[in-house]
């Protein structure tokens, strides 16, 4: 990967030679321009990975050129330099899009991670569209194949939903494959070359959620070295999807609620909001009206969020798909497994998944293919394989075991208290805690047992 390219503008020539040597010796390629326009001259020739701009220039200021960059290649990052008693116009050029601002006088190596994070932000948000185009190429994706009635009928409607801007509320049980039906309604849509930007809610404690979701400030808590965006702002222009979004809490459903009313995001620790312009589209295997009765879920959030409503099938619902799924996965699975002798099923083996129940949905029905072609050892897996590879994997009764080798109750707690400590790496405290006794009564155990 060759070395990021970063253009340097500010009439103060001496000051963007001093801030492109910095960068150089960070690794950076670097070229100067001394104004906007010639900035922009060499910028069409010569794009740029990210760009610092002084705010005060002649003719052509930052927030012109700001604007210049961004109808030029919108994925460029560019900084602003300001002076303190021009912190307002920094942050109306943050709501036009700027990456971020400094104020002079600022310390080269602020500056220079700076730079280096909005490179690597770039960098990757090239990626994650790499891969959304790559998605949207094979969206014959597991949870659209079949013709059964519920999924043409799926299919039809994700149609419909994806050339509007409402948001969007998808149901469905577990397994059913809800994330890739809001990636299909992303990508059919006018926003499918912007970002797709998903979180699962139930996933992340309360205050990481809110941070990973609306930012935060630099020093807004403990470990907040680095300011962060947040999800809703790297969704500008695209589509964020909140999976199982019936299990934000009372607090970040009034946030959440804020910012669909709004349009304003604002960071955790920040004074400032920024306006964005997102779609969402939530999904929850849970009941969210049943929520609302119960008090669980504000009302108000969930009729913002259920304006538009996918329901997605179970599995159990469309039993005559399964076949093609199975050829589905079962290609994709010996792709990664070469050495399976696993060609298909036997159809007593089909009729039978056919007839499944499918708690765990397309879900478990891929984990199962899976399974079948690490452990297969015939070309075609008869009934009585499957539906041994069907059955949950049973934990152990630990007094089962205990009882093949009975011991004293003496022992028994002894041999407890051992693997206690062993667990605590000799922590007595921490062990005593954990056994609900005295540390006195430990140490006494301790020095009976020798």
């Amino acid at each position: 990967m060759g070395k990021s390219r970063a253009l340097i503008i500010d009439d103060v020539v001496d000051m963007a030679y001093t801030i492109a040597n910095d960068l150089e010796l960070a690794g950076f390629e670097t070229e100067v321009a001394d104004s906007g326009a010639a900035a922009m001259e060499r910028f069409a020739t010569e794009p740029a990975d990210v760009v610092v701009t002084d705010l005060r220039m002649k003719s052509m200021d930052g927030l012109d050129v700001l604007d210049a960059i961004k109808r030029a290649d919108p994925t460029v990052p560019v900084v602003i330099m300001t002076a303190f008693g021009a912190i307002d116009t920094a942050v109306e050029a943050m709501r036009r899009g700027a990456f971020h601002y400094v104020t002079k006088p600022f310390e080269l190596e602020s500056l220079r991670a700076l730079v280096a994070r909005a490179c690597r932000e770039r960098a990757l948000s090239r990626e994650n569209a790499r891969l959304r185009g790559a998605l949207r190429e094979n969206l014959s994706a597991w949870q659209l194949i079949g013709q059964s009635v519920s999924m043409r009928q799926l299919r039809a409607l994700i149609e419909r939903v994806a050339a509007a801007s409402s948001p969007v509320l998808i149901s469905g049980e577990t397994g059913t494959g809800k994330e890739l039906v809001a990636l299909a309604i992303h990508a059919d849509g006018p926003r499918a070359d912007k970002p797709f930007v998903a979180v699962n809610c139930a996933a992340l404690p309360e205050p990481l959620l809110e941070s990973e979701l609306f930012g935060h400030a630099r020093g807004a808590f403990t470990g907040a070295a680095q300011s962060r965006r947040g999800l809703f702002v790297e969704a500008e222009g695209g589509t964020l999807f909140l999976d199982e979004v019936g299990d934000l809490s009372a607090p970040l459903q009034a946030k959440l609620l804020r910012v669909l009313q709004s349009g304003e995001v604002r960071p955790v620790g920040s004074e400032t909001a920024r306006t964005v312009e997102v779609r969402c589209i939530a999904a929850t295997h849970k009941d969210l009206s049943v929520l609302v009765e119960k008090g669980l879920f504000r009302e108000d959030l969930y009729f913002r969020l259920d304006v538009l409503r996918v329901p997605v099938p179970a599995l159990r619902e469309r039993g005559g798909d399964i076949p093609k799924l199975v050829e589905h996965f079962l290609a994709k699975s010996l792709e990664r497994t070469r050495r399976s002798v696993l060609a298909g099923l036997e159809p007593e083996a089909l009729d039978y998944l056919a007839s499944y129940g499918w708690p765990g949905n397309v879900r478990q029905l891929e984990n199962l293919i899976e399974r079948l072609v690490v452990t297969a050892a015939t070309p075609l897996a008869p009934l009585e394989v499957v539906k041994r590879a069907l059955e949950p994997v049973r934990e152990q009764n630990p007094l089962s075991t205990l009882l093949r080798k009975p011991m004293t109750l003496e022992e028994l707690e002894d041999r407890y208290i051992e693997g206690v400590l062993q667990k605590v790496e000799g922590n007595k405290p921490k062990a005593a805690e954990i056994l609900g006794i005295d540390l006195s009564t430990l140490y006494r155990r301790e020095k009976r047992r020798g």
